[in-house]
């Protein structure tokens, strides 16, 4: 072969390239359509949808924020999932849900296995692979994202309403400084009131007061069976808020019941983790990517 031909099979081989690569995603962000009522129960159910710039169906980040289940916002969404967004392959979808001065649980877990009913509904629309949806969250979005990735599917085939009948499934989690337990609330201190103020009580109830079953229906660790989806669990040692017990609880709970699991643990790391920044975020963004099938 001359150096024409095989300047001419380099140039034709670079060019394939490119076609294969647009034909796959084209890189940059896509649209972004925000305030999308996924209920109608109250104003609060409504999400933010980042569209890929994908040919082909992109997979999906459903993030939950966190703000002790009374606070915070939808539009922070981490910097790792803005930026595998603005890749182009990522589609990512942050959910509001009603705060505790509205409805104490179960109404947040609702309202978040509600969205991604509504993902799913709409994935032809938002181009969006439906097999290929993990969740993610910090602090309490932590605790909601590893319920979401626990609790029996919320599908209901004989529901007259087409939401309803797809399912709450997601194909894995990542939990940054969540709870997981409220049975520890009888064993550690925890002195954040949001946590019983989440399941109807007043701040500074003794533990022994409140009821077993609403500590249990609680804890995203009661709903640990051998069918659930891996997970990667982010949490600082150093963290008072939440303390690590609950990340331990929940890797000891997971590895029982024969379920991939990672327990990722920031050194010195406090409640601060939950923003999902800095070293938590290079780990998780690397388990997202190899689990969703990154290009």
């Amino acid at each position: 072969m001359n150096m024409a031909t095989e300047s001419m099979s380099g140039l034709m081989v670079r060019a394939l390239s490119v076609v294969l690569l647009v034909a796959g995603f084209a890189r940059g962000a896509g649209e972004i359509r925000r305030d999308i009522s996924y209920d109608d129960t109250h104003a609060a159910q409504k999400l933010d949808v980042y569209l890929a710039k994908s040919v082909e169906p992109a997979p999906v980040m459903v993030f939950v924020h966190g703000g002790g289940w009374r606070a915070g916002s939808k539009k922070r969404v981490p910097g790792f999932l803005r930026q595998a967004h603005a890749e182009g392959w990522l589609a990512v979808v942050s959910v509001e849900y009603r705060f505790t001065n509205v409805a104490v649980h179960p109404a947040q877990v609702d309202d978040c296995a509600r969205a991604i009913q509504f993902v799913r509904q709409n994935a032809k629309k938002w181009n969006i692979d439906p097999e290929r949806i993990g969740v993610t969250g910090g602090s309490a979005g932590g605790h909601l994202a590893a319920y979401m990735a626990l609790q029996d599917d919320e599908a209901d085939p004989a529901a007259k309403d087409p939401v309803a009948r797809q399912s709450s499934r997601v194909l894995f989690a990542i939990p940054f400084a969540g709870p997981t337990d409220w049975g520890l609330l009888g064993r550690i201190a925890h002195g954040h009131p949001a946590y019983r103020q989440l399941i109807g009580y007043k701040p500074g109830t003794p533990a022994s007061e409140m009821a077993a079953d609403r500590i249990k229906d609680v804890s995203p660790v009661s709903f640990v069976s051998p069918d659930d989806p891996p997970f990667l669990i982010v949490h600082g040692d150093a963290d008072r808020v939440v303390p690590i017990e609950h990340a331990q609880v929940l890797e000891a709970a997971l590895k029982k019941a024969g379920v991939p699991v990672e327990l990722h643990v920031i050194k010195g790391g406090t409640h601060g983790v939950s923003g999902a920044g800095g070293k938590a975020a290079v780990r998780a963004d690397a388990y997202m990517r190899k689990r969703l099938g990154a290009p």
